[in-house]
């Protein structure tokens, strides 16, 4: 596999850094959610790890981040060359569809033939050659018209993804492994997630999305009109001195969609999407169990430690423990365990039952309790 020389032309990509990471509670806050922390032991935060990944495809100046006003002194902190025309605020959180729309519109504005890219802000992806190689295949599928995305090769039946079922190969120059979508599956049972492993024809989505601007928000336009609207507005006014009032006015009417329904879905059943499969090691890291497996390489009956000064004892001890203390945590015959220890909370529960540390974060947004989130 040759290494990609300079940036790809025309090329944009766009990281939306939004969502707290509920089921990462009490790790991720409001203030500081997961993108802007380093789960990996890395020395970097998902972020600025994403911004790397995608640096020498698009250069500094080719890279448009979305996140939300709170978090701006921190992102431009963990991103010293991101220039001042390619952050995007929002000023209060919407759905992916928002995000990446809006981002889509402001480039289009400024460059009528530019592809952009999305590229979630927290997922992993330890393989950032392979990553780019399928990448500048999906651009060039995009280059012909398809709204593209990455699906991931299964290693396991999880439920905890959704399913991309490919379609027929497609022939284009550069893109040996491009595919029609036929469909998108939503999360699955562990028999049906089972026998999609088995038939080798599904991929799990992973939220990647390829694609000429323009193309992009002609299915925005065909299936969320007032969402298209709206965003061609803005941006219409992003690079002039009214911004800030028509971001006021119209952001927070725009209705609320991820882009997977909006963009992906009815462009995979109108024969427009199409897939790459790539090859590398990834983990959108969705919850306690996903960090364990993660920081223990997958080793069952490891116990991974997180944290620049985590003070733990363990015997005969197998799960996670994530410290922001420097409390000793002495851990005794208990197996699969997860413990969060913050300075202000504390949370036990097992891998098993890490995707309902979600609704604790509920219950703390029902008491009132928002200097908790």
């Amino acid at each position: 596999m040759q290494a990609i020389e300079g940036t790809l032309s025309n090329f944009h990509a766009i990281i939306p850094a939004g969502g707290v990471g509920s089921r990462l509670w009490p790790l991720s806050r409001a203030e500081a959610p997961k993108f802007l922390h380093d789960l990996t032991g890395s020395g970097f935060t998902l972020l600025r790890d994403t911004w790397n990944r995608v640096l020498p495809l698009a250069g500094a100046d080719g890279i448009m981040v979305v996140t939300g006003r709170a978090h701006r002194a921190a992102v431009q902190q963990q991103l010293p060359d991101l220039t001042e025309a390619n952050i995007v605020l929002e000023s209060e959180q919407k759905e992916s569809s928002a995000a990446i729309g809006l981002a889509a519109a402001i480039l289009h504005r400024r460059n009528p033939d530019v592809i952009v890219g999305s590229f979630a802000a927290d997922h992993v992806i330890t393989d950032g050659e392979r990553f780019r190689h399928a990448v500048a295949e999906a651009v060039a599928v995009a280059r012909e018209g398809f709204i593209t995305t990455i699906g991931i090769k299964p290693t396991e039946p999880s439920v905890g993804f959704g399913y991309i079922l490919c379609g027929d190969e497609l022939a284009v120059e550069g893109a040996p492994h491009a595919h029609l979508v036929q469909r998108f599956v939503e999360k699955p049972d562990l028999e049906t997630a089972t026998a999609y492993l088995a038939s080798g024809d599904y991929l799990w989505n992973a939220g990647m999305f390829i694609s000429r601007a323009d193309q992009l928000l002609a299915q925005l336009a065909e299936t969320q009109p007032v969402l298209h609207e709206g965003l061609l507005e803005i941006a219409a006014a992003w690079d002039t001195p009214q911004r800030g009032d028509v971001v006021d006015a119209i952001w927070p009417l725009l209705p609320k969609i991820a882009i997977d329904y909006s963009v992906a879905e009815p462009a995979a059943a109108a024969g427009r999407l199409a897939v790459i499969r790539g090859d590398f090691p990834w983990d959108d890291v969705g919850d306690f169990s996903s960090l364990a497996k993660l920081l223990s390489g997958g080793r069952p009956g490891d116990l991974a430690i997180l944290g620049e000064h985590a003070r733990v004892l363990a015997d005969s001890s197998s799960g996670v423990v994530v410290s922001q203390s420097k409390r000793l945590i002495s851990l005794v015959g208990v197996h699969d365990i997860v413990v969060v220890d913050t300075p202000d909370a504390l949370l036990v529960t097992t891998r098993e039952h890490a995707q309902r540390v979600k609704s604790v974060v509920d219950a703390i947004k029902q008491a009132g309790r928002d200097d908790l989130l």
